[in-house]
């Protein structure tokens, strides 16, 4: 994303407008990252098919909800700021740093594959966003944290389709969502 300035007229008490400009421009980031994740878990929910589909399709619902309610928190977080969230599909296919989900329909651990890797990044993100902003907003931080283990969760409950008893990852090393979605049906 080309730098913004993000910088709000007002914030809230305690935080200067620079920093929350900082903030602002960090959660925006998140709340792009949560729009793309629950219309990414949708996509798999209409298209998942096979002998696990049930089982997927239903678990992914509950994911979707909470993703959702977590891009409302940010963007109303964002506003508390005395920002502007754009929860627009043109202003996050502009801004984003990440391609689109590339599986279409197949089946359910293929996908659960895919997912795994879409999970790792916006996990990843979650974490770098939680060390910047952890110095400037406390409120933001434990938001942010509380998120987190949402997602850590959801991953969790992927990865448990893909894990052997033994505890070997199917999607160890796979670097990209068809070679995940390859992977885990091996």
């Amino acid at each position: 994303m080309a730098s913004q300035d993000f910088t709000p007229q007002y914030t809230v008490p305690g935080i200067s407008t620079e920093d929350g400009g900082k903030i602002i421009g960090v959660l925006r980031m998140r709340l792009h990252a949560f729009n793309d994740l629950h219309l990414t878990l949708k996509h798999v929910h209409w298209n998942v098919v096979g002998p696990h589909f049930i089982a997927v399709h239903e678990m992914l619902d509950p994911q979707v909800a909470s993703v959702r309610e977590m891009a409302d928190d940010v963007a109303e977080r964002i506003s508390a700021l005395g920002g502007v969230p754009q929860g627009t599909p043109g202003a996050l296919v502009a801004e984003r740093a990440w391609d689109d989900y590339s599986v279409g329909r197949a089946d359910a651990i293929s996908h659960l594959g895919a997912l795994d890797l879409v999970y790792t990044g916006v996990i990843e993100g979650q974490r770098a966003a939680i060390t910047e902003v952890g110095e400037l907003d406390t409120a933001t931080e434990d938001l942010l944290i509380g998120q987190l283990r949402n997602l850590e969760q959801f991953q969790w409950f992927v990865r448990a389709h893909l894990e052997t008893a033994r505890g070997t990852l199917a999607t160890a090393h796979s670097y990209t969502e068809n070679q995940a979605a390859a992977d885990a049906i091996r």
